[in-house]
Order: C-alpha cells, then sequence, then structure tokens
C-alpha cells in the first residue's frame, strides 16, 4: 500500500497547510507514541532546524508524545545527523527531527531516526499512519511522558565528528570558509572545524527564524565562492538547513558537488588501503564519476534517487561510501546517515593526507554536460509512448558510449524529468530540448 503522508523522507509541505499543522502533528506525536510505546517504552529525542515554525511543532510533537507515555528529550536546533547520532548514543527508542532540509522557510517537515539512528522500516510508518486515522487517547496521569532537556548536545555531537577525523592529522594552517545556511549547523559545523587547528570565517551563522537557506547553504554555493576567493582561503563548506548536505569550494572558487566529493573520498581511501566495496551513486550521479571509478578499479553501481535508496543498496552490497550529487554523502565506517560535516571531514583527510588542494583531487573527474528540463502536466506513462521510446533509441544511438538519457516522474512534484548527459554541451542542450518537445506532445 502506498503511504498516505510519509514521503521518501518523512513528512513535509508548506507550514499551516495539512498535513504541517500544529493539529496533525501533536497526532503524529502521539501515533508515532503509542507504535514505540507499544514496542520498547523508553524515550524519544526532537531536535529542529532554525525555522520560526519549529517552536509550534516542537509543542505540538511533545504534547502527543506525553499524552501516549512517551518521555520527551528536547535537543534544540542541530542537524538533522546530529540526532541520529544522539538517539544511538543515548539508546533512544527513536529520534525526530523536525525540518524540511533545503526548503524555504515557510516549509517545514518531520522525519524520524529509529533507536539504531536510520530511517524507520516501512512497516513502523506504516503503523504510525494506521493510528493516524484513529481516535487519539491519552494514557492514565501517572503513566502521561516527562520532557527534559540535553544541555551539552552541541558539545556531544561536536565531540563525535571530530573523531571522525585521525587523531594524527589537525587543519593547523588551513583557513575555511563555513557556510551553515543560517540553518541547524550554525554553533556546531564552526566549532568542529576551529577546535581541529583550523581558521574558520563563518557565513550563514546568523539564524533569525526566516532566513534558512536564503541565498546561502549548499543549494546556492555562489556567495561562498565569492567569499573563498576574497577571503583567499584554501576551501569552503556549505551545508544545507539541517546539515546532511554538503558542496564544497577549491580555493579557486569552483563550486564541487556531492559526485566530486564522492571520488575525491574513495581515491583516497582505495590509495590507503581503506575502501571497503565500491561505490554507490544514483541514476542521476553524473557519468563522470562513473567513468573515473572505472579507470581506477573501483567498483560502482546506482539504485534510485534518494538517500534512502543509496543507504539500502550499501547496506545490501556491504559497503561504505555512496552519495547524491546534491550532497547527500554516506560513509557508513563513520555514522548511520548523510552527514555533513562528517562528509566534509573525510574530504580534509583526503587533503591533508594526500598534501594536495581540493582542486588537485578533484582534476582527475571530468565532469559531463548535463542538462535536464522538467516538462510539466504529463503522466509518468508517456515515458512508455511509442514515439518517446523511438525519439529516446535516436538519442542513445547519437551519444553511444559516451552519454545518456534519462526520464523520471518526480517524486515532489507533478513533472516528468528528461535528462540528457554526454561529452559535448552544446548537443547535450539539443538534444534534451528535442525530447522534452517529444514527451511534452504525448496526449493525457
Amino acid at each position: 500500500m502506498a503511504p498516505k503522508y510519509f514521503g521518501t523522507d518523512g513528512i513535509r509541505g508548506p507550514v499551516g497547510a495539512h498535513p504541517i499543522t500544529a493539529e496533525f502533528v501533536l497526532k503524529l506525536g502521539w501515533a508515532a507514541g503509542v507504535v514505540f510505546s507499544e514496542s520498547q517504552g523508553g524515550t524519544i529525542l526532537i531536535g529542529k532546524d532554525t525555522r520560526i515554525s519549529g517552536y509550534l511543532f516542537e509543542s505540538a510533537l511533545e504534547a502527543g508524545l506525553a499524552s501516549a507515555g512517551v518521555n520527551i528529550v528536547m535537543l534544540g536546533p542541530m542537524p538533522t545527523p546530529a540526532v541520529a547520532y544522539l538517539t544511538r548514543a543515548v539508546s533512544a527508542q527513536a529520534g525526530i527531527v523536525i525540518s524540511a532540509s533545503h526548503n524555504p522557510y515557510s516549509d517545514n517537515g518531520i522525519k524520524f531516526f529509529s533507536g539504531e539512528g536510520r530511517k524507520l522500516p516501512d512497516s513502523v510508518e506504516t503503523e504510525i499512519e494506521r493510528l493516524i486515522d484513529a481516535p487519539m487517547t491519552t494514557v492514565a496521569s501517572q503513566h502521561l511522558g516527562k520532557a527534559e532537556r540535553m544541555t551539552d548536545a552541541v558539545g556531544r555531537y561536536v565531540e563525535f565528528c571530530k573523531n571522525t577525523f585521525p587523531k594524527s592529522m589537525n587543519l593547523k594552517g588551513f583557513k575555511i570558509v563555513v557556510d551553515c545556511a543560517h540553518g541547524a549547523a550554525y554553533k556546531v559545523a564552526p566549532s568542529v572545524f576551529r577546535e581541529l587547528g583550523a581558521t574558520v570565517i563563518t557565513m550563514g551563522c546568523s539564524p533569525d527564524g526566516l532566513n534558512i537557506n536564503e541565498g546561502v547553504g549548499a543549494t546556492d554555493p555562489a556567495a561562498l565562492a565569492q567569499r573563498v576567493v576574497l577571503e583567499a582561503a584554501d576551501l569552503g563548506i556549505a551545508l544545507d538547513g539541517d546539515g546532511d548536505r554538503l558542496v564544497m569550494v577549491d580555493d579557486a572558487g569552483n563550486i564541487v558537488d556531492g559526485d566530486e566529493l564522492l571520488l575525491v573520498i574513495a581515491l583516497y581511501r582505495q590509495a590507503k588501503g581503506d575502501l571497503r566495496g565500491g561505490v554507490v551513486g544514483t541514476l542521476m550521479s553524473n557519468l563522470g564519476l562513473e567513468v573515473a571509478l572505472k579507470h581506477h578499479n573501483i567498483d560502482f553501481v546506482r539504485s534510485a534517487v534518494g538517500d534512502r535508496y543509496v543507504l539500502a543498496d550499501l547496506v545490501q552490497r556491504d559497503w561504505a561510501l555512496g552519495g547524491e550529487g546534491s550532497g547527500h554523502i554516506l560513509c557508513l565506517d563513520q555514522t548511520t546517515t548523510g552527514d555533513g560535516v562528517v562528509s566534509a571531514l573525510q574530504v580534509l583527510v583526503a587533503i591533508v593526507g594526500s598534501g594536495k588542494t581540493l582542486r588537485h583531487l578533484v582534476s582527475v573527474m571530468d565532469k559531463y554536460p548535463q542538462t535536464m528540463i522538467n516538462v510539466k502536466d504529463v503522466s509518468p506513462g508517456a515515458m512508455q509512448a511509442e514515439p518517446v521510446l523511438e525519439a529516446v533509441a535516436e538519442v542513445e544511438q547519437a551519444l553511444g558510449a559516451e552519454g545518456r538519457v534519462l526520464l523520471r516522474p518526480s517524486g515532489t512534484e507533478p513533472v516528468l524529468r528528461v535528462m540528457v548527459e554526454g561529452k559535448h554541451s552544446e548537443q547535450v542542450k539539443r538534444f534534451a530540448e528535442e525530447l522534452a518537445q517529444v514527451v511534452g506532445s504525448v496526449p493525457h
């Protein structure tokens, strides 16, 4: 059965529109509390990003959980991966994050972690959804949950991040610009890099509840690129609003995406004999990543788009490294989920260990030009229409082994994405436009 409320990354939408309302989140907290108290009881952690609506939904979740008899520990503004880590570290039943990640402040969302710091199994989400539609009850007064605040959450997470960086290394002599997108990592990220010895210049570290992701962070790194050059810094680090995505900038102001960062980590680990298995990307990973990994005899597989699918493939194969071009990078030998700060530290390990700059380490990958066009008001069935199949076959034949075509429906909006990738940007752009026209002409 298809989920009614949960998407690929929790429940998300505009604040005030169903289901992102105080009433629904209260019921969601109660339903989750019932499910977790039935299994083992215990405590649930709640963290949030810096959106103004976080206060509203924090209170609603607290009330719902307490009414189900579950104790709550409030973490305050903390990155999503920090909630996953702390849930595991204190043996909590689950962790809840109030965040809409890279979306604007007017959106918000709720996502869950299991006691192992991983996303919930589908079966648990299904049971929570079933209870949301059931009448809400309250346990007897003597069994109501209590709430407390974890006062040392920031310090705990900072130490965890630092422990993913070798004790034999430090960042002395490095000047780093750290952009936290006015989001959840605004306290922890600068502290981690400073305490490892770097000179840190901060951007996007002044949240006001309304400015999260606005012109800053991993989804808009242009300002960071300018600042790195202006400050003559060694590199820049950009996180998104909830701290699980990473984009970097080299000393010349070039933006380095998740595909390139994956390659840097993979090649350094291979050279040190520390690469466990191969690398998992997605259907959207740049062909240049696949070519470069193959050149170095590193296995590469593509999962469906979304970090939960990357994670599933990694676990199935017992590999450690995977991610997406958007900057979700998974280092399962370090932590259980995508973590922007931890991923940045793994890149810095490669920089310090090799003695080479980020620009030099990235230069071994030739990024293939990609053009993606969103075609609106077409059904996913258009992908199987005869004219579309014929057009795709013609483009694939023209590109040969040096390109590819991908058509896929969006998981978040009613559009069909047409992506063409190849060696020559003008050709790629022309083919994408032609294909999009064919797709758009399919009768509804």
